[in-house]
């Protein structure tokens, strides 16, 4: 296990932060940790870096106890963690090798790396290893955003940490560049085998990205699970609200199956009562029919689907469902929805 976090509390003056939050880091794996901002998010990231104190706790990594409350605080440039901060970090006035042997000279295995052969073929190794064998020489500004991330793991990398932590890494990045440099800082995280964790506010890079997702709010872990089982069954409304587009409906539970007024639908719990159950627009079929029970009010044209906002005739439920873009409804259209997979459920006294 490279990193297991037990019961940590962190303040700033007399406001809490954090609240008891408990986490493991697995080697090798990506944990991203999602929640709105002033969640707690970067306070539990500056913790585990030791740049903040924690009032209650511990941080071990690999078997090594590296903040217990009161009793040890190892200093950063100590813990063997890299961190690679929002928008790289990297020094505007040194060259792309300087930058990197930053870290070489101030990390655990400066030791080992005293003399400038070795801190040369280290920084070589790591150049070699995000794909920019070449620019060395050159000055961050004379790099594009995405080579300016990929300097920046590099610079992360160079001490051979046992976990990197990552700060809303790609959130200055424009949307297209961002998916193929995460996916790229995702293969070079699993290439090196180093364990890291991944901050953001954006779902879709948590859940597309990471191995397991701790969503966290109002300064606790509301949940930690794999990106499926976080969407799919989250352990509360509050997560599935956060998490995705989420619709709720009365529904009677009983057995594998809720009765709503949808109809009877397959759920994925086995439970017995009142409560309610959750839709995706994902899971929504449309189709037009004369005695359709919902009413087309939008249609909104996005690409290669559509989103389609609709009206219960009779209860005034209103859904949003996802249709090809082969498939236009016009405003006023009666049409039939149907579920086309399990839905989660939620008993009332679910908050």
């Amino acid at each position: 296990m490279s990193m297991v976090i037990s019961g940590l509390v962190a303040s700033y003056g007399s406001t809490a932060v954090l609240h008891g939050i408990d986490l493991d880091l697995g080697d090798g794996e990506m944990l991203a940790v999602l929640g709105p901002s002033g969640c707690g998010k970067t306070t539990l990231l500056r913790s585990i870096a030791g740049l903040h104190r924690i009032d209650a706790g511990r941080i071990t990594s690999d078997g090594r106890d590296i903040s217990v409350a009161g009793q040890i605080q190892v200093p950063p440039e100590k813990r063997g963690i890299g961190l690679m901060p929002q928008e790289g970090g990297l020094f505007p006035h040194l060259t792309v090798r300087r930058n990197i042997e930053f870290g070489l000279r101030t990390g655990f295995l400066r030791p080992y790396l005293s003399g400038h052969a070795e801190r040369t073929r280290r920084v070589d190794e790591m150049l070699e290893l995000v794909g920019l064998p070449d620019a060395g020489g050159v000055k961050p500004s004379e790099l594009s955003g995405g080579q300016q991330q990929r300097i920046a793991l590099a610079r992360a990398l160079a001490p051979a940490p046992s976990v990197v932590l990552m700060d809303e890494p790609f959130a200055a990045l424009d949307a297209g560049l961002r998916t193929s440099i995460r996916q790229d800082v995702r293969e070079l995280l699993q290439s090196s085998k180093t364990a890291s964790i991944l901050v953001t506010h954006d779902r879709a890079e948590a859940l597309g990205t990471a191995d397991r997702v701790a969503v966290l709010l109002g300064g606790r872990c509301a949940q930690i699970d794999t990106p499926r089982e976080v969407y799919e069954r989250p352990a509360t409304p509050a997560v599935a609200r956060f998490v995705g587009d989420a619709y709720f409906i009365d529904a009677a539970a009983q057995g594998g199956h809720v009765d709503t007024v949808l109809g009877r639908l397959e759920s994925t719990t086995r439970a017995t009562g009142n409560g309610q159950a959750l839709l995706r627009p994902e899971q929504l079929s449309v189709s037009e029919r004369e005695d359709g029970a919902f009413v087309v009010e939008h249609e909104f044209f996005t690409g290669p689907e559509s989103s389609v906002t609709l009206r219960h005739s009779g209860t005034g439920l209103r859904l949003r469902a996802i249709a090809r873009t082969a498939d236009r409804f016009a405003p006023g259209t009666a049409v039939d929805v149907s579920v086309t997979s399990p839905v989660h459920w939620f008993p009332d006294s679910a908050e």
